[in-house]
């Protein structure tokens, strides 16, 4: 195997690293995954591409949640407002954000309606209906939909608009410890979709209480730190103990033939904002970067031709991709009348993970060449082994992406012990700081560090690895645990500190 480095020729004249904003929005444009011009404010057209990784995503996310007894359902977008007022805390925090229906037809509705912001009141008001015995629970559901919210932020495409892509999965139990079970599990689904599958390192936080979702008794939220030294929240999953069910009165009947409230949890996986931190988590100055299992063309063959040998090229070019296609792999010839690189700069810019070139002299030797988008690497590879390595290098790639973007998560982390300190940190990355609390006594310390530019996230949950989004990566280096409290207390307003948090920006 032969090494080749990367071009330092560029597909922008602009530097990820030194300006991530201005690179994102040119690789949303010119690899055509949205069109921004759509005439109302906050919504976009999804293009064919970015359909393509995010069906993929929903499947690989799918697939975990049944895997783990969810099921499938899909409810209406419309809310009555009824609904949202059964939960005080829930509808002070969305209503504002609320698109609301008051028309149709031209005629005044007597009842106005929402378009769902989330879903909690939608099936709390079925889950009424159709939980009647303890034989009903565990009853774990599913949608894959849009949701609708009239944010008042800039906007931002996939990290932030009024009509974006998820999951929520809304489930009812008999017990406490059978719901905060589910939380857990909610966590391992995450690891398994973003760190396993896509390669996007994350941490899990205790968020604080005012800054947890409207109407929970606890989130765990997911934060990853894209190149800007922002962190973009992820996934979330909640506890409500039985926040919901006693006001939407869901009981069922115990096997002594007691009747109790269940205790609820959501969970809420975000499609769109895990396409935005594909995009600016692995890609590079030269475009895109795809981890193999969502690239919408995970192999493209380039023939190089030479004349008088045309046929012989074209020949095995068109048998390679029979042989890739009964394989299940998604493989593209381009036959193009464009020469091999304007076709080598267009593939690496839409991010597919490996090219094959084919000449003539790798007719006669029964070769082809692979190229990998990750690191530029290139090797000869037999005809007859061709399926088999092009899947070692697929792994080989998602390993290589998650690691290096592992270490660079994990290298921002820094202790504080001033403010200066922490402001100076939150530019780059994550400060882990003592703090006094993290209920409601709390927040006033973290206004203080909201002033400065960072935003407490929260208590990195799990102690004693109990709980471990990252893995047993060895560049994993910091401790899980709230350790490190010192005696000198909270970072800032002196009292004694009863954790440690960490701070960051976020989008």
């Amino acid at each position: 195997m032969s090494e080749t480095k990367t071009s330092d020729k560029t597909i922008f004249n602009i530097s990820k690293e030194k300006n991530l904003s201005d690179w994102y929005s040119e690789i949303l444009k010119t690899a055509d995954l949205v069109d921004l011009r759509y005439n109302v404010k906050g919504f976009l057209v999804h293009r064919p591409y970015v359909m393509k990784i995010i069906k993929k995503i929903y499947e690989i996310w799918e697939g975990a949640l049944e895997e783990k007894g969810h099921e499938p359902v899909l409810f209406p977008v419309v809310i009555p407002p009824e609904n949202f007022e059964m939960e005080k805390e829930h509808v002070e925090g969305f209503t504002p954000e609320v698109f609301w229906v008051t028309e149709a037809g031209g005629d005044k509705l007597t009842v106005k309606l929402a378009l769902r912001p989330t879903s909690e009141t939608a099936f709390y008001q079925m889950y009424n209906l159709w939980i009647r015995s303890y034989t009903d629970l565990p009853l774990k559901s599913y949608q894959s939909c849009a949701v609708y919210r009239h944010e008042t932020k800039a906007t931002k495409p996939l990290v932030r608009g009024r009509e974006f892509l998820w999951i929520e999965a809304h489930d009812a139990f008999a017990t406490e410890k059978e719901a905060r079970a589910q939380v857990a599990q909610d966590m391992e689904i995450t690891k398994k979709v973003l760190y396993d599958a896509l390669g996007i390192p994350f941490i899990f936080f205790k968020r604080p209480s005012w800054d947890k979702f409207k109407g929970a008794e606890e989130t765990y939220a997911a934060d990853s730190l894209m190149p800007d030294g922002k962190l973009l929240q992820l996934p979330s999953t909640h506890y409500f103990a039985q926040r919901f069910s006693k006001p939407f009165d869901i009981k069922f009947e115990d096997s002594d033939g007691n009747k109790k409230y269940v205790h609820t949890t959501s969970y809420g996986p975000p499609i769109w904002r895990t396409v935005a931190a594909l995009v600016m988590v692995h890609g590079d100055d030269r475009g895109l970067v795809l981890p193999f299992a969502v690239a919408p063309v995970q192999v493209v063959i380039v023939p190089i031709l030479y004349k008088g040998k045309e046929k012989a090229v074209a020949e095995k070019c068109k048998k390679i991709v029979d042989v890739l296609g009964r394989e299940g792999i998604r493989v593209k010839l381009d036959d193009s009348d464009k020469n091999p690189g304007e076709k080598y700069y267009y593939w690496e810019m839409k991010g597919v993970p490996i090219r094959l070139e084919i000449g003539p002299r790798d007719v006669s030797e029964g070769v082809v060449v692979a190229v990998r988008r990750d690191t530029g690497s290139k090797e000869k590879v037999k005809d007859e082994k061709l399926a088999e390595r092009l899947t070692e290098i697929a792994d080989d790639t998602l390993k290589n992406l998650r690691e290096r973007a592992e270490k660079r998560m994990m290298g921002s982390i820094k202790k504080a012990a001033t403010l200066k300190e922490i402001e100076t940190i939150v530019e780059t990355g994550i400060a882990k700081v003592n703090f006094c609390s993290t209920d409601a006594t709390g927040e006033a310390c973290a206004e203080k560090i909201k002033e400065i530019g960072g935003e407490v996230r929260g208590t990195w949950f799990g102690k004693d690895d109990d709980v471990n989004p990252l893995g047993s990566s060895p560049t994993t280096n910091v401790s899980r645990n709230n350790d490190g409290v010192n005696p000198k207390g909270c970072v800032v307003c002196g009292k004694k500190a009863k954790c440690v948090v960490y701070v960051g920006r976020a989008y």
